[in-house]
C-alpha cells in the first residue's frame, strides 16, 4: 500500500500495516522497552546498522513504525519520525537542522509555543530568528540573511488562518541554501501535502486531526529525502522524545477515519462560516472556504479543501468573546482542535498568552479573536448553539 497510485483513503486504512506472525490484521501494541537478539552477531550488526531489526523502543518499535510508514506514505515522504508531542516534533526539527549562528525566518502567527521555544530558548544557544507575515512572499525575502538556514511556516496559521504560498517559499528557501519546514497541522495530509509543493520537512501535531479523538498527545515529522530523515531521527533518539507504542496504536487507529471526519466537519464549517459572516454582531470571519478570505484563491490552488477551522472577531472585543465562550453548550471551551468534538477557545488568554501583546497584535491575533474548531456533530445543533450564545437567549 505504499504505491503512489493507491487512493488516499485506501492508504489511510492499509499503509504501514501488515499481518504479523499470528495473522493479526491490525498491528499489535508491542509494549516492550527492549528486544532480544538471536545471537551476539545479530545484536552487533543491528547496532552497527548492518542489519534491520529492533533494539530498544526509543530507537524504534514495530507499532510506532507502522504509524510512521503510514503517514510517510500519505505525505509522499522518504521517512517519518513519530514523537511524544507536537512540540517534540518542533524541537527535533529546530535542534537537528539549526546551530549556533544560524538564522530562521518564520510565520509571525505560528503556534505560540513554537515561537516561544525559538525566541526564549534556542536563542540562548545562538540561533537568531525573525517573524513576519509569510502570506506576503516579499516579507520573507526582506527577512532573509546570509546565515538564514531555515524558513519555517505554518499554513494555515494558528489561529489567524493565514495561507502561505508553499511553492514560492520552497523556491525562495532553496535559492538561499535553506530548508523549508512546514507545520501543516491545520490541514492534515488529507487537505495539503507540502512535500509535493517543494517543502523539505512537514510536521504535524498528531494530537489534532490525524488522531482526531482528543485522547492522545503526539507529533510526527516527515522528510523529503533519506538524509534529512536520518538527521531528524538521530536527534529524536538522542533527545528521547519518542512516541510510546500505545500512543502510536491509538493514533494509527484514529488515522484510518481521517478523510471521513474531515469531510463531515468541513461541510459543517462551510455552513457555519457563511452564517457567521451574516451576523451583525461579528466584525469579521476568517475561513479559507469563504471568498472574503484574503488568500482564498491561493488556498484553492494548494489545498484540496478549506478544512474545519474558523476564527472570527465579535464586536465588543474581549468581553464579548468571553460571554460567547461562557454561554456555549454543545461546543466545549477547551484548547486543541481537530477532534470529533467542536471546541472553542480564546487565543489571547490561552494558547498565545505567552506572546507580548504588541507581537500578538502584529501577528493578527486580536484581543477578541475566537478560534472555533468544528467537529462532526449535527450542524444544526452547532448553529443553534452559536445562535443562543450570541443572542443570550434560548430559541422561542
Amino acid at each position: 500500500m505504499q504505491d503512489k497510485e493507491t487512493g488516499f483513503t485506501s492508504k489511510l486504512v492499509h499503509a504501514g500495516s501488515s499481518p504479523d506472525d499470528c495473522g493479526s490484521v491490525v498491528t499489535p501494541i508491542y509494549q516492550t522497552s527492549t528486544f532480544a537478539f538471536e545471537s551476539a552477531r545479530q545484536g552487533a550488526d543491528r547496532f552497527a546498522g548492518k542489519a534491520d531489526g529492533y533494539i530498544y523502543t526509543r530507537i524504534g518499535n514495530p507499532t510506532i513504525k507502522a504509524l510512521e510508514d503510514c503517514v510517510s506514505s500519505l505525505e509522499g515522504g522518504a521517512g517519518a519520525i513519530a514523537t511524544s508531542s507536537g512540540m517534540g516534533a518542533v524541537t527535533t526539527a529546530y535542534m537537528a537542522l539549526l546551530g549556533s549562528g544560524d538564522h530562521i525566518v518564520s510565520t509571525a502567527s505560528v503556534y505560540g509555543p513554537s515561537r516561544t521555544l525559538m525566541e526564549q530558548h534556542m536563542s540562548r544557544f545562538g540561533v537568531e530568528s525573525t517573524y513576519v507575515d509569510t502570506s506576503n512572499v516579499a516579507n520573507v525575502e526582506r527577512a532573509i540573511r546570509g546565515n538564514t538556514k531555515m524558513i519555517y511556516v505554518e499554513t494555515p496559521s494558528n489561529p489567524a488562518m493565514q495561507i502561505t504560498d508553499l511553492e514560492a517559499m520552497a523556491k525562495l528557501a532553496h535559492e538561499n541554501d535553506a530548508v523549508l519546514v512546514v507545520d501543516s497541522t491545520f490541514a492534515s495530509p488529507y487537505l495539503q501535502r507540502p512535500l509535493e509543493l517543494g517543502a523539505d520537512v512537514v510536521l504535524h501535531s498528531v494530537t489534532k486531526f490525524i488522531n482526531g479523538h482528543a485522547d492522545v498527545v503526539g507529533g510526527i515529522l516527515i522528510a523529503r529525502d533519506e538524509e534529512l530523515a536520518g538527521r531528524l531521527r538521530k536527534m529524536m533518539v538522542l533527545t528521547g522524545c519518542n512516541m510510546d507504542p500505545h500512543q502510536a496504536y491509538l493514533v494509527h487507529r484514529g488515522l484510518k477515519t481521517l478523510s471521513l471526519r474531515i469531510e463531515r466537519a468541513q461541510e459543517s464549517a462551510q455552513r457555519i462560516a457563511r452564517w457567521l459572516e451574516e451576523r451583525r454582531d461579528i466584525d469579521w470571519v476568517r475561513y479559507i472556504g469563504l471568498k472574503s478570505h484574503p488568500q482564498h484563491e491561493l488556498a484553492l490552488r494548494q489545498m484540496s479543501g478549506p478544512g474545519a477551522m474558523i476564527c472570527f472577531e465579535l464586536k465588543g472585543g474581549l468581553e464579548a468573546g468571553e460571554r460567547l465562550m461562557n454561554r456555549v453548550k454543545v461546543a466545549a471551551l477547551a484548547v486543541s482542535l481537530g477532534g470529533v468534538e467542536t471546541l472553542i477557545q480564546h487565543p489571547a488568554s490561552m494558547t498565545h498568552s505567552g506572546m507580548p501583546r504588541e507581537e500578538r497584535l502584529e501577528a493578527g491575533i486580536s484581543d477578541g479573536l475566537v478560534r472555533f474548531s468544528v467537529g462532526i456533530e449535527d450542524v444544526d445543533d452547532l448553529l443553534e448553539d452559536l445562535r443562543q450564545a450570541l443572542d443570550g437567549s434560548p430559541a422561542a
